[in-house]
Order: structure tokens, then C-alpha cells, then sequence
């Protein structure tokens, strides 16, 4: 089993560049109040850095010449990791719900179809309008596409066809997506 040489700490894969790591042989410090100290050696800021307590953090590295500030690298990672997960939590995807019609569907079936249909929009999702042909069925393509027209007659108020009905084997398709 090999072992990491000792010396040098191995360098961070993700997250801010901070004390030995930052490579840049000057930057601009700001100190744990906000103040800008003005720019100074990298090994000089980090020195002011540990008298304090704190770490230097390069904040901006791609400025001229980069901008670094104290402070505790540890609560810094767990606050920017706090931030990413409260944002992906908050983040809303859009699914794909499907809906199965059939071309001589009832009205009180196609209705409550619909109820299903306007609820998924109003989530925000997009809804897939399946429309399946059995047997004989598949001769009268019209009356699927009368169908198809009907819901998109029905829902053009809140939401738009994004795919235009298509035929594909046995079964007619059209997405909507909300508006």
C-alpha cells in the first residue's frame, strides 16, 4: 500500500484555492471585517492570516491581481455546500406526464382526461397526449386527429402544443407544455 509523501498537504479538488495553495504571488487582501488592506505578498497575507486565526481564502481568482480574505476555510466550504443544496432543493424539473386516449372515447371519459391534463400544466410539467388504435381503428386516422384538436382547442388557453400530433406505429402523439 502507498502512502502520500509527507510535506505538502494534497491540493483541494473543489472549492476556493486557500493559504499554501493560492499560487499567485500577490493579492489584493480584504481582512474578516470587509476592509481592503491593499494588495500584498501572498506569504505576507497569509502570515497576517494566522495571527488573526483565520485562513486566506482566494475569493476571485481571475481578477488582476486576485482577490483573497480571511477566513475559516471550514465554515466557508460548509456555507457555500449550505447555499448549492438550498438552491438545487429549490430548483423545479419539468417531468413528461402521459396521458392514454383512445380515438372514440367517451365524454365524461374524455372530461376527466382533461381534469388530469389542466392539472399537470398547472404544475408546471408538459403532458404527452397518447392516442392508441387498435385493430380497425387504424383506418380512421381522422377521428384521432379530431381528438387531438379537441384537447388542443381545450387547453390553448394555458398551454402551447409543442410537438404537433405525428403518427408513430399504432399510436398518434402530441406534447403540450405550458405557457
Amino acid at each position: 500500500m502507498m502512502r502520500r509523501p509527507l510535506g505538502q498537504p494534497p491540493m483541494p479538488l473543489n472549492g476556493p484555492r486557500y493559504n499554501e495553495f493560492i499560487q499567485s504571488p500577490k493579492v489584493r487582501v480584504i481582512d474578516g471585517d470587509g476592509e481592503n488592506l491593499g494588495v500584498m505578498y501572498t506569504r505576507e497575507a497569509i502570515e497576517q492570516a494566522a495571527e488573526v486565526g483565520l485562513d486566506l481564502v482566494e475569493v476571485s481568482p481571475n481578477a488582476d491581481p486576485p482577490v483573497a480574505k480571511f477566513l475559516d476555510i471550514g465554515k466557508f466550504k460548509y456555507e457555500t455546500q449550505k447555499k448549492a443544496n438550498l438552491a438545487r432543493k429549490s430548483q423545479k424539473t419539468q417531468e413528461i406526464k402521459e396521458i392514454k386516449m383512445r380515438p372514440n372515447i367517451d365524454d365524461h371519459d374524455y372530461d376527466t382526461k382533461m381534469k388530469k391534463v389542466f392539472e399537470f400544466i398547472e404544475e408546471g410539467d408538459k403532458v404527452k397526449v397518447t392516442l392508441r388504435f387498435r385493430g380497425r381503428e387504424l383506418a380512421h386516422g381522422q377521428l384521432g386527429m379530431q381528438v387531438l384538436q379537441r384537447v388542443q382547442a381545450d387547453v390553448a388557453e394555458v398551454a402551447k402544443v409543442e410537438q404537433f400530433p405525428r403518427m408513430e406505429g399504432r399510436q398518434m402523439l402530441m406534447v403540450l407544455a405550458p405557457k
